[in-house]
């Protein structure tokens, strides 16, 4: 696949190519330990793959539940591509940890589906710290960049089969 030949996509997703996106990042200071390392992830991944740094925009909110409402924000301004979004919830003693998972996934993934652009769900959920720091660039990989690597996949997927929006 060449920079200009968008029509197939690679079978290893580390060459994706980049260039030319807009990439919009929400991610949340709650657990800032980890996400700033998921947000580490997703920006280095987006560079290796030709994104442009002036095309890369990057908001903060304070918790997984603000993460929904900032994407949509980012997504009406029509300036992106994709967005990918980035939290770590950890499960504690009480049921927070439930109701702060699935509303954040429900509303990231109805914001993405109603308005048709690629929205990734680089959101931890995880049992303990350890497993969460496993996932942030430990021996577990790191979920941003993965999130990162998938924005850029559906973004160039979306061009391909939607060439007019």
């Amino acid at each position: 696949m060449t920079k200009t030949d968008q029509t197939e996509l690679p079978n290893d997703r580390s060459k994706l190519i980049g260039t030319g996106l807009k990439i919009g990042i929400v991610f949340s200071r709650f657990n800032g330990s980890i996400t700033s390392k998921l947000l580490a992830g997703a920006k280095k991944t987006l560079l290796e793959s030709g994104v442009n740094k002036q095309d890369i925009e990057i908001i903060d909110v304070p918790g997984a539940l603000e993460i929904p409402y900032a994407a949509q924000s980012l997504m009406k301004s029509g300036n992106f591509n994709a967005l990918v979004t980035l939290g770590c919830v950890i499960r504690g003693e009480t049921s927070h940890y439930e109701i702060v998972s699935t509303q954040a996934a429900e509303g990231i993934n109805r914001i993405s589906l109603d308005n048709g652009i690629p929205i990734t769900f680089g959101v931890l959920t995880t049992e303990n710290a350890e497993q969460a720091i496993a996932r942030s660039g430990g021996d577990k990989g790191n979920l941003g960049s993965e999130a990162a690597l998938a924005a850029i996949e559906l973004a160039l997927l979306t061009k391909r089969l939607l060439p007019f929006n």
